[in-house]
């Protein structure tokens, strides 16, 4: 992997962000109803609120309010200790082999507009492991205090429709960091819980409408995973796919619509033998990842020793891969400082349409993802221009799971992809 991904910068250790700066106010957007003043014909937003409107039938005056809950400080240690009593996350450096799976969910976490990774394999070949070790790697982003949405205060594509009035109205908003949020989705979870809805028993009991977030929200600016995604019912699959493609979900409960931003990278695992995603599924997936059982017995046995060795004593072993840890998360942070200043030659751009064109890849976000996925592996090894074998590194991973027409054939192995990118590169 140190091959792949090139020398690594100085050792650089984030600190730790006190608790209580992101969780003193949760914020809690709902809808107070008035009795005794009627509605305008038509419909109004409030807020990013749609409610619809009628005359005949009005007896509510509608308000947004905003009810903020504080956290006790007796809360707030009670969370910072069970944070501490949580078992220690697998550390990313210390998986062994592995590595088309590694690259691809680093390549997503310096660029998440490349839409994601499948992960498939064999049973027990460290996928989940993988990527929930994540966790340690990911990087700091700014936050609005007490925004359920992980607003960005400086793109307006990733804000809530109340912080960006805010902003809009001058108002100076108390910010914050926190690492970039991973959120695991159950296989048995609702669309509800997916995507949030309205409590409606507090709006019979109190008058009041409120919007309870879903884990959409939640993975907003964050990562969203689905272990076993292939199992997941199709209905949700969808729902998934089109918040990661539109970087926002609606909600359309009881007469009120509600957007907000989901911007997220959508990482995905499965087990081919328990069924494949339908090819139009997988498109929406920005790379492909497969992954093989380990042959070699050496390779066996260092698997089973460092796993045994996490086992006996998880902090211990995670302070052994401590340095190893810091240098990749430095890379990370150069990675995503200096992408926007790589570059590709308008020849290779050509290039990579061809392979796509003369591969029968529909649509082009084949195109898109390789011209991103390039650019991120050329800024992880810390160069500003993207050369010839970074587009060959890449690209079976964005194009392989595109090709295939019958969903009874098999995903190829790249094989096919890397033949035409050199009758074409050469």
């Amino acid at each position: 992997m140190a091959g792949v991904i090139g020398t690594c910068s100085p050792a650089f250790l984030a600190s730790p962000r006190p608790l209580s700066s992101q969780s003193s106010k949760t914020c809690i957007h709902s809808l107070s109803l008035t009795p005794g003043e009627c509605f305008c014909t038509g419909r109004k937003l409030y807020r990013g609120i749609g409610v619809p409107i009628k005359k005949e039938r009005s007896r509510f005056h509608v308000a947004i309010t905003n009810v903020a809950t504080e956290i006790s400080p007796a809360q707030s240690q009670a969370q910072k200790l069970a944070k501490e009593s949580q078992r220690p996350v697998y550390p990313f450096a210390a998986i062994v082999g592995q590595d088309e799976m590694k690259l691809c969910l680093l390549l997503n976490v310096i660029d998440p507009k490349i839409g994601g990774v499948m992960i498939m394999g064999d049973r027990g070949t460290g996928k989940s492991t993988t990527v929930r070790s994540l966790v340690d790697l990911l990087p700091e982003i700014k936050v609005v205090v007490g925004d359920p949405f992980n607003s960005d205060p400086e793109d307006p594509e990733s804000m809530g429709a109340e912080v960006r009035d805010k902003i809009i109205q001058g108002e100076e908003l108390p910010l914050t960091t926190t690492k970039i949020n991973m959120v695991d989705l159950p296989l048995g979870a609702t669309e509800d819980r997916v995507c949030g809805t309205i409590d409606i028993e507090k709006a019979l009991t109190e008058g009041v409408k409120a919007f309870e977030p879903g884990l959409l929200a939640k993975a907003n600016r964050g990562i969203l995973y689905v272990d076993e995604v292939n199992l997941l019912d199709d209905h949700l699959v969808d729902v998934l796919l089109d918040s990661a493609a539109s970087g926002w979900n609606t909600v359309e409960r009881e007469g009120i619509s509600i957007s907000h931003p989901a911007r997220f990278i959508l990482i995905g695992s499965g087990n081919p033998e328990e069924g494949e995603l339908r090819p139009q599924l997988l498109d929406r997936f920005g790379m492909h990842a497969q992954v093989g059982t380990v042959r070699d017995a050496e390779l066996r046995v260092k698997i089973v020793e460092e796993r045994a060795r996490f086992d006996k004593n998880p902090k211990e072993f995670r302070v052994s891969y401590l340095e190893e840890q810091d240098k990749l998360t430095e890379q990370i942070t150069s990675a995503r400082a200096s992408l926007s200043s790589v570059q590709i030659d308008r020849e290779l751009r050509v290039k990579i349409s061809k392979v796509c064109a003369e591969l029968n890849v529909d649509g082009l976000r084949g195109d898109i993802v390789t011209n991103r996925a390039a650019k991120a592996l050329a800024a992880l090894k810390g160069r500003d221009q993207v050369q010839p074998e970074d587009i060959a590194t890449v690209i079976p991973n964005c194009l392989r799971h595109r090709l295939r027409k019958d969903p009874l054939e098999s995903i190829d192995s790249g094989v096919l992809v890397i033949e035409k990118f050199y009758e074409v590169f050469t």
